[in-house]
């Protein structure tokens, strides 16, 4: 399938580094496809100027959530080019959580295509300035113009991007993070895997809640038995308890991160013992307690490391590494930094320059 592209007549002012924030600007153009189970699938694929979508009352992705996204960036790099980070890693989680709402697959080498040749249309968006990148949101939604309850036979599928700003403007401070008890993110057998909206509105009160307490975000535990700790927000978690660094184990109720990804391959490669596995609020609680906590940190596209400094449970703060940023979360940030904005060699294969 060919892309058209229209070129929009009225380009908009780039906004300055400084004020970009996140996902408060919007480039000119986006991507969009159609698919029609009964007319031969995807079909139409485009670039057009940005512009608001038209959706009929009784669109399924109103009424029964059936909407999934992805979130990846492309870096300015030291001569000047762009590149994005593990795309296809972004493209195959996106099927995963298609295959889950029953939403259609994508082919993989023609959404890396639609990728690559958006992020070109659009290369003069992505910011120079330290930390700063250009944030690609892909997101598919279920577009049937019925209110029953049945598989879905048209879908949407949309490219859209936003400059964005430095995460850190005041340096990689480690964060208050509250152990929730109360409500929970997803149970296996749910849809926990898969990056669709229900998740993160569901989490809401919660972060709401922590929040209001002075708190960045809540570690989540399991939904079952309510002991294993399965994310920190809306990022995978990771703990240096001793000489072991521990993840928990996908189990179905965990978004599989591809920044979770990279710094369990990148550790490895580094002859680090990474384990995946379950862990028990009762043994992190046991490794606070005594000290064999040494680090603790979240990871995810936004962020890349996010070190944690406090951490409550049941009433009681327990500080890790006197608050301040461990030197493995230091270390996984500047290589993972290092490569994505092309300041150092990838010798992984991770970037995908923009032509």
């Amino acid at each position: 399938m060919e892309i058209s592209i229209t070129k929009t007549t009225t380009p908009k002012a780039h906004p300055a580094d400084d004020v970009l924030g996140f996902g408060q600007y919007f480039t000119d153009h986006m991507f969009v496809m159609e698919y029609d189970k009964d007319n031969g699938g995807w079909q139409n694929a485009r670039i057009v100027p940005f512009e608001n979508l038209s959706l009929h009352p009784a669109a399924t992705v109103f009424h029964y959530g059936a909407e999934i996204f992805e979130g990846l960036k492309a870096y300015r790099t030291p001569d000047g080019g762009v590149q994005m980070f593990r795309p296809m890693e972004n493209i195959r989680r996106m099927n995963n959580s298609a295959e889950r709402l029953r939403l259609p697959q994508l082919d993989e080498e023609f959404a890396l295509k639609a990728l690559e040749t958006f992020v070109s249309v659009e290369k003069d968006w992505t910011p120079y300035s330290e930390g700063t990148s250009l944030y690609l949101r892909p997101f598919m939604f279920g577009n049937d113009e019925t209110l029953g309850v049945h598989p879905i036979h048209k879908a949407v599928f949309v490219i859209i991007a936003s400059p964005v700003g430095s995460y850190y403007k005041e340096g990689l401070n480690p964060v208050k993070i509250m152990i929730e008890t109360e409500d929970v993110r997803a149970v296996r057998g749910g849809t926990g895997y898969a990056k669709c909206g229900g998740n993160y509105a569901a989490s809401n009160r919660a972060g709401e809640k922590a929040e209001e307490m002075g708190f960045s975000q809540v570690l989540w535990l399991d939904g079952v038995e309510r002991k294993y700790i399965e994310e920190v927000g809306a990022m995978n978690v990771m703990f240096k308890i001793g000489d072991e660094i521990v993840t928990p184990a996908l189990t179905g109720s965990i978004l599989p991160g591809i920044t979770r990804k990279s710094c369990i391959e990148l550790l490895q490669a580094k002859g680090y013992k990474v384990s995946e596995r379950l862990l028990s609020i009762d043994e992190l609680a046991e490794a606070m307690a005594n000290g064999t906590l040494e680090e603790a940190w979240g990871c995810g596209t936004a962020a890349v490391i996010s070190p944690i400094g406090l951490l409550r449970y049941e009433g009681k703060d327990y500080i890790i590494n006197n608050n301040e940023i461990g030197k493995m979360s230091q270390m996984l940030y500047n290589e993972l930094t290092s490569i994505q904005w092309g300041k150092t060699a990838d010798p992984y294969g991770w970037v995908y320059p923009v032509k």
